[in-house]
């Protein structure tokens, strides 16, 4: 059975951009996923990458394109400048170690759930109270928020350096049986090609 280590940051357009077809890919292929949720800046920092606010101009303005254009060939609504980013992604990414760890919702929906609050709800996902409405709305315990504050922030921790020494470097990046690595949703297709053999 094929595994998918799943690195993504909670406050990552391109993340909020992949959906859930990545889900569907790997329960196509019957292919399990670990969720690894990490801190992005650091991520940035740590493999050479340049947090948004300090880009070059001419990457600012190909981004200001590149997103639109990518919503729209997906059908999905994005704000561009989003009222609450960037914030704390700590939060939201605690709980979605929480809810991995406790099962019995879709993991897969609540992330996308804390994603399009973000891009597409203007809603703050650092608050308590729409955190809980995420977990609730993919059927996990909205007390979950609430728990394993602790061993949430040591997982958080762990994801960014196991990211660092896997070799990814932004989000959404997938990593297929510890070696085939795939950065961005645009590489989701190829994904699925690796998995059915075919690449």
């Amino acid at each position: 059975m094929p595994h998918i280590d799943y690195y993504f940051a909670t406050l990552s357009p391109y993340t909020y951009l992949a959906g859930t077809r990545f889900e569907e890919v790997a329960a196509k292929h019957g292919a399990t996923i670990t969720y690894k949720p990490l801190d992005i800046m650091a991520l940035f920092s740590r493999t050479g990458g340049t947090p948004p606010k300090d880009r070059h101009p001419n990457r600012v303005a190909y981004r200001a394109q590149e997103l639109p254009r990518q919503a729209k060939k997906l059908g999905m609504p994005l704000n561009l400048k989003p009222a609450h980013w960037p914030t704390n992604a700590a939060p939201s990414s605690y709980a979605i170690i929480a809810a991995q760890n406790a099962g019995g919702g879709d993991l897969g929906a609540l992330v996308h759930s804390v994603l399009r609050a973000v891009w597409a709800e203007e809603k703050d996902i650092a608050q308590d109270d729409v955190i809980k409405a995420c977990l609730s709305g993919a059927g996990f315990d909205p007390s979950l928020a609430d728990s394993g504050l602790l061993s949430g922030a040591e997982t958080y921790a762990r994801n960014l350096e196991e990211a660092v020494d896997k070799g990814a470097f932004g989000a959404p990046f997938y990593i297929v049986d510890g070696d085939q690595r795939f950065w961005g949703q645009d590489k989701i297709e190829e994904v699925d090609m690796v998995l059915s053999g075919t690449l």
